[in-house]
């Protein structure tokens, strides 16, 4: 080893025992004797909040045990929002421990408190970790939508610090979808901001993270000079967390360099506090720059035991089973939250009604009986009306879808059996004819051989058209074949679709199969006009409870106001599909954000 690579080690020793002191050291104790002594409550629930607003991030496992008494104590005192600040704290540490689920789980529940309290930047803060948390799982549509819960909230407490935060952290959105512009933009506007506060650390923040992208262009002499900067503010603060966060990025910007001593004296810091924090997902990264360091450097041994403990970690903190937990809490949560609102309105509809009532009771008293008979009738015979008007509409809904696929079914053979057909004749013919025809000159031959091409093209176009009115998979084989078909034949060279079918093996009714099939083409064919997406997720599942199917793409969005838009792209038809079947559907889409479509179908159908 190089002898500076000796003297930067010495001083990363150095370093790492100035964090071992500090931990063991840190004022954290007289806030744990608040904590532990006869105070009154409101003294020690504010020694739980401050324990979780400066130490929440230095040693997880006892902020785990320090805050849950917390809740313990506001639950006990009917502390809304001290549970759910101290819920939030809880979601960090499971969040740096890479308890994904768990995270989500009493952010969640933090964010439920909360939106029923006038604690507007509890809240946005938040938002804001459910956003890093959705950004970390790399949902990045959930992550910018939370960003801008976060953001818009900080703008209208006119909060500098905290717009500054989700202008750091939303960029790292943009960086992961490639588009640096924007991802520099945030953080210099970051930068910027904290300057002008003086704060230091988000400073730091904005360095490091400007840094990472200009390392990631290979702009490394620059991006080394973004950390050098970030590596000192930090050293003067002696935040743990954040030292091993910016040696691991020093590492990254070594190992592109090759100066492959100093990048793994960095890493190995950056490891050892990281190994003391319990912080798994910092390591990961750190396995796998020693990885790369030791394939470098020909020691294929130590390569490939630093890649299996990255590999193994790195699965434990991002499987399937973890996203899909993230998501149900996601389901839950909206569920919930519109089954407040209608409780809300259910209650203010309740309480009107109680006073038109008792009005009417006091005026009508003596003439009650005989008109509460007359409205009995009335009620029967609307009843009896409205029942018999919706199962005409189910009647007439069905003759129609029924009546538009035996149509298509018609034009598709008219068009497989007779044209295409016609077509296919006429192009043996022709090509029988050249052989008998003899041509003056090579132009004459080229632009015959044309004419056979464009006959040729026109029977492919004409068996694309009619499969696509009425697909031969679905016909043949269960839906979820049908969709496989479908998605294998999109012709789009800038859209790549991933397809996802759970307990289809089994065919359904053909009305179901049908309707699903056309509705989700539909979908598939506005990303494709519409969207200008890059990629397209579809995801059908069948469970005890029904059917589920989602389309999300990355495309441009729209606005949901604007009705016009909403005809254009046939939204009314998939609706009226979907309530053919007693479905629900839901749009969710912003311009910018992509559009997610949800779609329900129940049990019974």
């Amino acid at each position: 080893m190089h002898p500076s690579a000796y003297r930067i080690a010495l001083l990363t020793l150095i370093l790492l025992h100035g964090f071992l002191i500090s931990t063991s050291q840190h004022p954290v104790d007289s806030l744990k004797n608040v904590i532990n002594s006869r105070a009154s409550y409101r003294e020690k629930i504010n020694a739980h909040l401050e324990f979780g607003e400066k130490y929440a991030l230095r040693n997880f496992d006892e902020t785990l045990t320090i805050e849950n008494e917390g809740i313990l104590l506001a639950e006990k005192n009917n502390d809304p929002v001290s549970i759910a600040n101290l819920k939030r704290y809880i979601g960090s540490s499971y969040y740096f421990k890479g308890n994904y689920p768990e995270a989500a789980t009493y952010f969640y529940a933090s964010v439920s408190l909360l939106e029923n309290t006038n604690e507007k930047r509890s809240l946005a803060l938040t938002y804001n970790e459910l956003a890093k948390l959705y950004r970390k799982t790399k949902i990045l549509s959930r992550a910018s939508l939370n960003y801008g819960k976060a953001l818009a909230l900080f703008i209208q407490l006119r909060d500098s610090a905290g717009i500054s935060m989700i202008q750091n952290e939303s960029g790292v959105v943009y960086e992961y979808m490639n588009n640096f512009p924007e991802a520099i933009k945030r953080y210099t506007a970051s930068y910027n901001i904290d300057k002008a506060l003086k704060n230091g650390m988000g400073v730091s923040y904005a360095l490091s993270n400007l840094a990472g992208i200009y390392t990631s262009q290979n702009k490394l002499i620059v991006a080394e000079g973004f950390l050098k900067e970030a590596l000192e503010i930090r050293r003067h603060y002696n935040d743990s967390l954040a030292l091993a966060l910016i040696y691991s990025d020093v590492a990254a910007n070594y190992y592109s360099q090759k100066k492959f001593a100093q990048a793994t004296i960095y890493t190995d810091s950056s490891n050892q506090i990281a190994h003391i924090m319990k912080y798994p997902e910092l390591q990961t990264s750190n396995y796998k720059v020693l990885s790369d360091i030791f394939r470098e450097t020909g020691d294929y041994k130590n390569a490939f035991l630093f890649l299996e403990k990255r590999t193994s970690l790195y699965d434990s903190l991002l499987d399937k089973d973890k996203l899909k937990q993230i998501e149900e809490l996601n389901g839950k949560y909206e569920t919930l939250k519109k089954e407040k609102i209608i409780q809300q309105q259910r209650f203010e509809i309740n309480k009107r009604n109680y006073w038109i009532t008792a009005g009417a009771i006091f005026l009508v008293l003596i003439s009650l009986a005989g008109f509460s008979s007359y409205k009995r009738n009335q009620l029967k015979e609307r009843a009896k009306l409205q029942e018999a008007i919706l199962h005409q509409q189910d009647i007439s809904t069905k003759a129609i879808l029924e009546a538009e696929e035996n149509e298509r079914e018609r034009i598709a053979k008219d068009l497989h059996d007779g044209i295409g057909q016609m077509m296919g004749v006429a192009k043996m013919n022709l090509s029988a004819l050249e052989n008998d025809l003899l041509f003056s000159n090579e132009k004459q031959h080229s632009s015959f051989e044309k004419i056979i091409a464009l006959v040729d093209d026109s029977c492919k176009e004409l068996r694309a058209v009619s499969h696509n009115m009425m697909p031969n998979a679905l016909l043949k084989n269960n839906l979820a074949e049908a969709l496989r078909t479908f998605a294998n034949q999109v012709d789009h060279p800038d859209l790549r679709i991933d397809l996802y079918t759970e307990g289809l093996q089994e065919k359904l009714n053909n009305s179901t199969e049908t309707v699903l099939y056309r509705v989700l083409q539909e979908c598939v064919n506005n990303v494709i006009k519409h969207a200008g997406a890059t990629t397209l997720d579809i995801s059908v599942i069948k469970d005890n409870d029904g059917i589920s199917a989602t389309v999300e793409d990355n495309g441009k969005g729209f606005d949901q106001a604007g009705i016009q838009y909403a005809e254009g792209i046939g939204v009314k038809n998939i609706q009226s599909r979907i309530l053919y079947l007693k479905g629900t559907v839901e749009f969710i889409s912003a311009p910018g954000k992509g559009t997610l479509v949800s779609l329900h179908i129940p049990k019974e159908i």
